[in-house]
């Protein structure tokens, strides 16, 4: 199976990195929540909440320019292609920092931070950091450093980890104990600031360790530039269009909701329950590292074997989002428990999620056909179209249905984004994917989690065991349907 192997391996690696970030980030909130006030937590969220957009802007869709022109037929240089795209990325970052830094004060006081410039300066800092590191982290990708890629990401996971326990948990023992020992560097009153201190240091410490990766000759290729800005910016609009599909509902929701206590505590409720389903977008992101050098370094082969590895690919991401949305589904009552129990009345929320984000994952697997036939502006118009769908749903019935209307938002979004790109890439790069395999097993997946929920005895042992064995039945089916056609490609590219 051409390419598989090597796009499983990797896809593996860089979940490691996403995974378990994901993870221990998710062992952070509780924390969080305990220890700060509503509106102090608030903050964090809101701030995290510029800081997904912001940074989708200063990268302008350069990731996956810079993947498309390092393979480009007219562009032979590499590194040429990664030190324009380095510099570019880097001057707009330069640009930012400087201009919030210099209006930080007022920033936070229009943001409702009063009084709190630090909180935006140093994630303006942190972002425009981040930025410019993640051209580095794309150049390592493109020369297939797995390993050192996921290495790096950890190590940014970890010390972002270890530094919020150290000021959030570890200092203020020592304060209690002895203050005069940390009396210069630690403020007991800084809160929250110093969850955006952990990630300016975190941050800073990974640049420092890709120094070796951006120490390149550094020429800017103006025409280059324009050619991967005018190949990349739809990719801009895609970016801000998605980032914003994912987190309008968080805006509009107290916009929307008559009461604007009852918003906020509703608000919470979904935002928490919405971290479980973020399983599934963790293994969407892991594939995603994997999946764009994957589609875009096949020029050796010809164009039915392109093709064909293609169609494999996304049978695989289906088989194993399925596996991930019944493990999810089938073992809820342990995996929320990393919420606070008094959030369990929007888990409700939690299958409906995951099944729109498993169509984005699918709508990503699609997206090759524009981006390979440079036709990128396609990928703008269902962003567009589906922030239409999601800010037409949200408008219309959050006002009478809550967060349930922000989460069906997401599913109808999602699901016709992925249905759109399908025909109209069936038209522009028709690719042969195995409809029928794939369909049995999304009827398979509905059938075995109906029949799980059908034969619910109550007995939290008897039903796990039940499940399991739903879930080893479906593995089996795959197993059997799948194994044949991976020995006849095996033959096929012996011969």
């Amino acid at each position: 199976m051409t390419g598989m192997k090597s796009l499983i391996k990797d896809t593996a690696i860089y979940g490691i990195s996403s995974i378990v970030g994901r993870f221990l980030n998710w062992c952070l909130v509780p924390m969080y929540t305990y220890m700060f006030a509503t509106e102090e937590y608030g903050i964090v969220t809101n701030m995290y909440a510029y800081v997904a957009v912001i940074l989708v802007f200063l990268l302008f869709g350069m990731e996956t320019g810079f993947f498309r022109f390092a393979n480009h037929e007219r562009w032979k240089n590499p590194t040429e292609v990664y030190s324009t795209t380095l510099i570019a990325v880097g001057v707009a970052s330069l640009a930012f920092v400087v201009a919030v830094c210099t209006f930080s004060s007022a920033i936070a006081e229009r943001l409702g931070y009063a009084g709190h410039g630090e909180y935006v300066w140093m994630m303006a800092v942190a972002v425009g950091v981040d930025a410019f590191s993640s051209i580095a982290f794309t150049y390592l990708r493109y020369r297939k450093r797995a390993m050192k890629f996921a290495t790096l990401k950890l190590i940014n996971i970890g010390l972002n980890i270890g530094l919020n326990l150290f000021f959030l948990v570890l200092c203020p023992i020592i304060w209690k104990a002895a203050p005069r020992a940390i009396e210069w560097f630690y403020d007991p009153t800084f809160g929250v600031g110093y969850i955006f201190l952990a990630n300016l240091i975190s941050s800073v410490v990974v640049f420092l360790l890709l120094l070796p990766v951006v120490r390149v000759r550094y020429t800017f290729n103006s025409q280059l530039f324009r050619e991967m800005f005018r190949y990349s910016f739809p990719l801009l609009v895609l970016g801000v269009a998605g980032i914003m599909n994912q987190t309008i509902d968080k805006i509009l929701f107290p916009l929307l909701y008559a009461d604007p206590v009852e918003a906020q505590a509703q608000l919470g409720v979904y935002g928490a329950c919405y971290k479980i389903a973020i399983i599934m977008v963790m293994f969407i992101q892991a594939f995603r590292f994997a999946y764009e050098p994957f589609i875009f370094d096949r020029g050796g082969e010809s164009g039915e074997g392109k093709k064909r590895a293609y169609a494999d690919a996304m049978k695989m991401f289906v088989i194993f989002a399925l596996l991930i949305f019944l493990g999810v589904m089938f073992y809820l009552d342990i995996f929320k428990y990393i919420i606070a129990p008094r959030y369990f009345e929007g888990l409700k929320v939690v299958p409906i999620i995951m099944l729109a984000e498993l169509f984005f994952g699918v709508f990503f697997n699609l997206s090759l056909w524009y981006k390979l036939t440079d036709r990128t502006i396609w990928g703008t118009w269902f962003s567009l179209g589906g922030l239409a769908i999601t800010l037409a749903i949200n408008i219309a019935f959050v006002p009478i249905y809550g967060y349930m209307a922000c989460a069906w938002a997401a599913f109808a979004c999602y699901g016709a984004m992925m249905i759109a790109s399908y025909v109209f890439g069936r038209k522009y790069y028709p690719i042969d994917y195995d409809m029928r395999r794939m369909g049995l097993y999304c009827v398979l997946a509905a059938i075995i989690y109906i029949v799980a929920l059908a034969a619910e005895s109550g007995n939290p042992w008897l039903d796990y065991g039940l499940r399991t064995l739903l879930i080893a039945a479906f593995v089996v089916v795959v197993m059997v349907k799948e194994k044949p056609l991976a020995v006849i490609r095996r033959k096929k590219l012996q011969s």
